[in-house]
């Protein structure tokens, strides 16, 4: 960690903390200063910070954390709330349940046999530019 990585392809990333999308080219070289939650912070050499998720872990020549998610079957609230953990602030290496964050979270069966998940949660400040990207 820490070491210069020079990124394999473009990449769509999310600057820290204005939440603005961006693509950093091919050969745009970074530092990864986090890998927490499924996704990297990375920094460049102007000291601007992005995320890039963990489906783009290979962009930084890394193996996706939860590459296997997509095929999981969370099925149950303690499922969630393990998920939840693996969530991270952008800025600090503290997840947003142990933060404090996450005030409940619900289960509820639909028509369809489905469930839907409805989950309580602040921001960690009030103008959070990341909001669109944790509010989803």
């Amino acid at each position: 960690m820490n070491e210069p990585i020079t990124l394999s392809r473009a990449c769509e990333v999310v600057e820290i903390p204005s939440g603005i999308r961006h693509v950093l080219s091919a050969g745009t070289v970074v530092r990864v200063t986090q890998s927490l939650g499924g996704s990297y912070t990375v920094s460049t050499a102007q000291g601007e910070l992005y995320r890039i998720d963990d489906a783009d872990a290979e962009v930084l020549g890394l193996t996706p954390a939860h590459a296997n998610n997509a095929a999981r079957n969370i099925s149950t609230e303690q499922a969630v709330w393990d998920e939840l953990r693996t969530v991270f602030d952008p800025e600090i290496p503290v997840n947003v349940v142990d933060l404090g964050l996450i005030y409940s979270c619900e289960m509820k069966p639909l028509q369809d046999g489905a469930t839907r998940v409805e989950i309580k949660m602040t921001l960690t400040a009030p103008g959070c530019g990341m909001a669109d990207v944790c509010l989803v």
